[in-house]
């Protein structure tokens, strides 16, 4: 079923931009779980809601002033954390609030795209416009070449950001990167997923993959590996059922992971049966 669709432009597109959204989501991912960074996403999320709704106000494509919300709220993120010693989850929480409420606000007295507005909180992939196909596939390249570039260097932040600093690491322009790579990946998700839904893209591959990998490069690949696969399984489902493709794409994720720790649990298990038996 799912070969024959893809006759169609519009599947096309959509597995297109969502095999390489997936990538970038699953290789960020990574780093950001381990960092325990994990939930930026969602904040950043937040941000570009509001950046979506301003854009739509003032008549500019959202995607634009989306990015420039979520990039400079990047940086208010640690400038905050910096200047007003808050701890970078509250910090996080105060932007990506204040950004939310500015579009709530923004979306409650310009009542003619409201209906535009939930395209955005809950993605659209199969409507996504050639041009915002171009742009997501660009900007989810951006994130995936810089990650690879900087590989070395953010695999020593991740892991010993102390001795990293030691090692003449530039710690902060890379804690900087990485938030700004977060907030161009969610700004590029949004209509393939959706706001409300990106922070998932971000999280599970990269949670299923820690599960069950041996190193941190294997922990890349796999993450990368169940990313993609959500997205061809979940196209795939909804499209043959009707389903949400969001939602599919995200359950097929939740439904990795628990196969993946299944699988660890049951590796844990033989290991300990082994250990017990040798006694």
């Amino acid at each position: 079923m799912i070969i024959e669709a893809l006759q169609y432009g519009f599947m096309q597109k959509a597995l297109i931009t969502g095999l390489v959204i997936s990538i970038a989501c699953s290789l960020l991912g990574v780093f950001l779980v381990l960092q325990r960074y994990a939930l930026i996403g969602d904040g950043l999320a937040h941000i570009s809601f509001g950046g979506i709704a301003v854009g739509m106000l003032v008549n500019i494509m959202p995607f634009l002033t989306a990015m420039g919300f979520a990039i400079l709220a990047a940086f208010g993120i640690l400038k905050l954390r910096e200047k007003a010693k808050i701890h970078g989850d509250t910090s996080i929480g105060i932007i990506s609030h204040a950004s939310l409420g500015l579009g709530v606000f923004i979306a409650s007295i310009a009542h003619g795209f409201n209906v535009n507005l939930l395209s955005y909180l809950f993605g659209n992939i199969l409507a996504i416009s050639t041009p915002e196909v171009i742009l997501s596939i660009v900007l989810a390249l951006i994130v995936i070449v810089v990650i690879i570039l900087n590989y070395r260097n953010l695999f020593y932040l991740t892991f010993d950001e102390e001795s990293a600093r030691a090692a003449g690491i530039k710690a902060d322009f890379l804690s900087t990167l990485l938030i700004v790579l977060t907030a161009i990946t969610v700004v590029a998700s949004m209509r393939v997923i959706g706001l409300l839904l990106v922070s998932a893209l971000i999280i599970m591959p990269a949670a299923a993959a820690l599960q069950i990998a041996n190193n941190f490069r294997n922990a890349l690949i796999m993450s990368a590996i169940f990313g993609v696969v959500s997205v061809i399984a979940g196209l795939s489902i909804a499209y043959i059922f009707d389903f949400a493709v969001s939602g599919t794409i995200v359950l097929m994720n939740f439904m990795i992971f628990l196969l993946m720790f299944s699988i660890r649990s049951i590796r844990k298990q033989m290991v300990l049966k082994s250990v017990k038996s040798q006694m």
